[in-house]
């Protein structure tokens, strides 16, 4: 809402903002009530808290709802549906079975672990997991040893790609928020994810491997075979794969010639580049390929639109929460809550990239899912990026990998993830704080870490 002045000072917008927070948490946990109408309720009542009209706290809800959604829906849509295209025609086990032959089986986790690099960029974790685990499990019963020597690699790959990476919510959820670009936001969130894992998740599920042994789980997934009848070749996968991101490497390339002076902006090639390389239209690009390339020979026309159509289903729910979010975000913007925030962190001389971590990691062990975490600390700390002066388009995109470390690390028993890893693994609770607790933290503070130190340099 324009020309809206604060009507409260910096204490008691900050004490609102603790009551909405703390309010937050109450519903999630202890009434469990959904967190997209959590996020909305708390919504409504921090903007009429605030002294917000009530004639405008409906247009700042549906502002700060629909500019998020602009880019998450449009993003996390084209990204699932690229990746059910992979899933149901076998591309992942395709591309796990070449790396392993390339590889050899004695590094058979680093050959899954990539091939979960890979595949992780355009599906969800949790289907993903779902997808590997009976290589995995094909795998680990082939090879021997312990069950975790293979699958924490896997899992791990999963998890640090959808908390660092665009197309998925939370990356993309933190940028919107914040105005940190989105394909230098892959970028960054790439180069940083592939370190991060392999000290997080590939050296630690070595480690694990030895210290925990777990044998394959005999319930789960049958013999762990995996059948699909006439799979895409390898060439065909890593194409896919990769053509969103020389898509969108061709707009960062094409964008830093045209900055330094060394091509012409008005170029028409330069101007289809950059076209091509936007986030949205690069995973556009790619999901018409997708569609033509593993359709043919496969599926009519009409199973391919059933199959896209089909993977919207499961994560509406993940955007709307992430809509609600960024509803939350707006109402903390116009109240002045933000400003507040901003105003309290200047003074307490905290660097805002390690506040957006702290207050992300606060939410995350408080209430268990990530994508609240994310979309709430996202929203809190927006105002101070703001704010604060000399930060470049990295330093943003650095801001979003440290939102997303914070609403990674500590997952317990409050995260569904945390179940889910337990039970197909047939881990109890204590071996599942044991392992993929502490997996989840390394990746959270590792991944920090070096977020933090490529801020201090650049």
């Amino acid at each position: 809402m324009e020309n809206f002045e604060p009507v409260y000072g910096t204490g008691p917008l900050l004490g609102i903002a603790a009551g909405a927070i703390a309010l937050l948490l109450l519903l999630i946990i202890r009434f469990r009530l959904h967190a997209f109408v959590a996020l909305v309720l708390v919504s409504v009542l921090t903007a009429l808290a605030t002294g917000i009209p009530v004639s405008g706290v409906v247009p700042t809800l549906l502002d700060g709802f629909g500019g998020t959604l602009a880019n998450v829906a449009l993003l996390v849509g084209l990204g699932v549906m690229i990746g059910r295209l992979l899933e149901i025609t076998g591309g992942a086990a395709v591309l796990a079975g070449a790396l392993i032959r390339l590889f050899g089986e004695k590094r058979a986790p680093l050959a899954l672990g990539v091939a979960s690099l890979l595949f992780g960029f355009p599906i969800f974790f949790d289907v993903g997991l779902i997808v590997m685990l009976p290589i995995v499990f094909s795998v680990a019963r082939r090879v021997g040893g312990s069950v975790l020597t293979y699958a924490l690699p896997t899992a791990g790959a999963f998890a640090v790609m959808h908390a660092f990476v665009p197309p998925h919510p939370g990356p993309v959820t933190a940028a919107v928020e914040i105005g940190a670009d989105m394909g230098l936001t892959l970028l960054v969130g790439l180069v940083l994810a592939i370190p991060t894992w392999y000290l997080s998740s590939y050296l630690f599920g070595l480690w694990a491997g030895k210290r925990f042994e777990l044998p394959v789980p005999d319930d789960i997934l049958a013999d762990g075979t995996v059948k699909h009848e006439n799979p895409p070749h390898l060439a065909t996968v890593l194409g896919l794969l990769l053509l969103p991101m020389l898509l969108i490497f061709g707009n960062t390339g094409t964008s830093t010639l045209v900055a330094t002076g060394a091509v012409a902006e008005d170029a028409l090639w330069v101007q289809v580049l950059m076209l091509l390389g936007q986030t949205p239209i690069a995973l556009l690009v790619t999901l018409l390929a997708a569609m033509i390339v593993l359709g043919s020979g496969r599926f009519s026309r009409t199973r391919v639109e059933e199959i896209v159509g089909g993977a919207l289903g499961p994560v509406c729910a993940i955007i709307l929460i992430t809509g609600a979010g960024g509803m939350f975000g707006g109402v903390l913007r116009t109240s002045g809550i933000g400003e507040a925030l901003a105003g309290t962190l200047e003074e307490t001389g905290l660097p805002v990239i390690l506040a957006a971590f702290v207050i992300a990691l606060a939410l995350r062990v408080a209430q268990g899912s990530a994508t609240v975490a994310l979309t709430t600390a996202a929203g809190l700390i927006a105002p101070a990026v703001h704010a604060s002066t000399g930060l470049s388009s990295i330093d943003l995109a650095l801001v979003v990998v440290a939102i997303a470390c914070g609403a990674t690390a500590f997952s317990h028993v409050n995260d569904s993830g945390f179940w889910l890893v337990g039970r197909f693994l047939n881990m109890d609770v204590k071996t599942t704080l044991k392992t993929w607790t502490v997996m989840e933290t390394l990746i959270g503070f590792v991944g920090f870490g070096l977020a933090f130190g490529v801020s201090l340099v650049v």
